[in-house]
């Protein structure tokens, strides 16, 4: 029985270490918040070519939407909308990685910076660690600031990093996940991409694994409200300045606007933006092209859905984005297509579907197959709910996108659900647990016509034979129907997989973890 006592007194010290840690982290928090600021709405300041030049809309209230698929535009409306922008860029990022595209949208924020818009940039710290000299560099321009999300407050030691990290398990596991570009109150881009090479990178371009996303560019109403939201966490005590977190240490400016500089000269910079703005000229003429009318929706239908910054804390359950998606989708008459590279329903999302399903509503779910998801233990929380779903009659796509040997594969990333044809949500949920309980997510939810048979079409291709395996029951056993081949066959097994990722993701699929995936 000492052994057990040993293990108890060892438990309980943990805990109480975790809570004097979880209590210095809160102080610590309180003195290092930054000054209030809001956004600046579009009828102050000096007017810019994105007050002249966007569409106007046709009636008061009206909310303008284009949906943008094509990873080079998602590109170009970022890089061209902050050259445009005269008062303001506010940017909330799951991601922004400090790599090629990352690094010249850095450059568009410097250079609007200099002519004297503000820009407030917060980033959830998770994929911040590590890349703090870059973001020291930006916040160093007196006219940008940058915020971290819910950050470890250790930013120097690997190790004294690893211990706060263990003590705070609970705290750093819950997540800002939102993407949201806003600028001068005018122009807005929400949906599932980050920022970086393989969110804006073609399908096999410079070796890198592209993803298969959307974004919904947005003007008119709606992009008030967005503004709001922004403001939300960027004045929420979960919002530090990077500057608090070096008190010792000035980020080095003009250091990294010559990294930026040289970067942009380069050769693969120049063709990549070569390629990816070809076309769109500069001044207001490049501010026009932003939104093509014959591309623009527009809707009295449309509201932002997010979750508040309180949903790290657990609190305000009722204003959660799942409660405000759910009976949208349980009101689905005829059919409901998913669009989630990370699905993990759990027991109450897996209750919701077969009894949507029993009631005759058709479910259709594409995520990612086992050879291009980034994920291997996400996917290993999913292949427990297969069986049951296609039991219930409901029909799973996995996305594999056959390419020719030697290119990189795709992978999906965007969170899109359409509903009975009628109504859209696209934004940064997935059908997960994680997306449930412990990150925060945003997106928009929708009711416009054309835009929605946009979204259903890209359902439809990303669910062809060439793009996906079909799964079935067959007999009480799951197979994988390859139609796009040559020669149409069927497997027993994760098509494309190794041996190895198999293996992990069986385990997993076995482990009591799934509420964290």
């Amino acid at each position: 029985m000492t052994w057990l006592i040993w293990i108890g007194a060892g438990m309980a010290a943990f805990a109480l270490t975790s809570l004097l840690a979880l209590y210095s982290y809160g102080h610590f928090a309180k003195r290092a918040r930054g000054p209030h600021s809001v956004h600046i709405p579009p009828g102050e300041g000096p007017r810019g070519a994105l007050d002249t030049a966007l569409p106007k809309p046709p009636e008061p209230g009206a909310t303008g939407l284009m949906a943008v698929f094509d990873n080079h535009e998602a590109f170009a409306l970022r890089a061209l909308s902050a050259r445009a922008a005269s008062r303001s860029l506010d940017l909330m990022y799951y991601i922004w990685r400090d790599d090629t595209t990352g690094r010249l949208l850095a450059r568009e924020l410097l250079i609007a910076a200099d002519r004297g818009v503000r820009v407030r940039l917060l980033l959830d710290d998770i994929n911040a660690q590590g890349f703090d000299p870059s973001y020291l560099g930006l916040d160093g321009h007196p006219n940008i600031d940058v915020r971290l999300f819910n950050p470890i407050r250790t930013r120097r030691t690997a190790l004294r990093r690893g211990i706060e990290l263990l003590l705070g398990a609970v705290r750093f596991n819950r997540r800002m996940h939102g993407k949201l570009w806003l600028a001068d109150g005018r122009l807005a881009l929400t949906g599932g991409r980050n920022v970086g090479d393989t969110y804006f990178l073609n399908d096999g371009q410079g070796g890198t694994s592209a993803a298969r996303d959307t974004d919904l560019a947005v003007t008119g109403a709606l992009v008030d409200d967005m503004a709001r939201g922004f403001d939300t966490f960027w004045n929420s005590g979960h919002a530090l300045p990077i500057a608090a977190l070096w008190r010792d240490r000035k980020g080095d400016m003009p250091r990294y606007r010559i990294k930026l500089d040289r970067l942009a000269t380069g050769a693969p910079a120049r063709d990549y933006l070569e390629h990816a703005l070809r076309g769109r000229g500069p001044g207001p003429e490049a501010a026009r092209a932003l939104l093509p009318p014959d591309r623009l929706h527009w809707t009295t239908q449309a509201r932002l859905v997010f979750d508040p910054p309180a949903k790290l804390l657990g609190q305000e359950t009722q204003s959660w984005i799942l409660p405000q998606l759910l009976p949208v989708m349980m009101a689905a008459q005829e059919r409901l297509e998913m669009t989630t590279p990370y699905f993990v329903p759990g027991p109450a999302g897996l209750g919701y579907l077969t009894a949507l399903a029993a009631r005759g509503v058709r479910i259709t779910v594409l995520t990612n197959a086992l050879e291009v998801t980034n994920h291997i233990l996400v996917h290993g929380a999913y292949r427990r709910y297969r069986r049951p779903l296609l039991a219930a009659g409901v029909e799973l796509f996995e996305y594999a996108p056959w390419e020719p040997k030697g290119t990189a594969r795709p992978m999906l990333h965007a969170k899109i659900f359409v509903i009975d044809g009628r109504v859209a949500f696209v934004g940064s949920f997935n059908f997960d647990m994680r997306s449930v309980f412990l990150n925060t997510e945003l997106g928009i939810l929708c009711e416009e016509p054309a835009l929605v048979r946009e979204l259903t079409a890209a359902f439809a291709r990303d669910t062809a034979p060439e793009r996906s395996h079909a799964l079935q029951l067959v007999g009480g056993r799951l197979v994988w129907n390859l139609r796009g081949m040559q020669r149409a066959r069927t497997l027993t097994h994760e098509p494309g997989a190794s041996a190895w990722a198999r293996g992990v993701s069986w385990v997993v699929g076995h482990l009591p973890i799934h509420s964290q995936l």
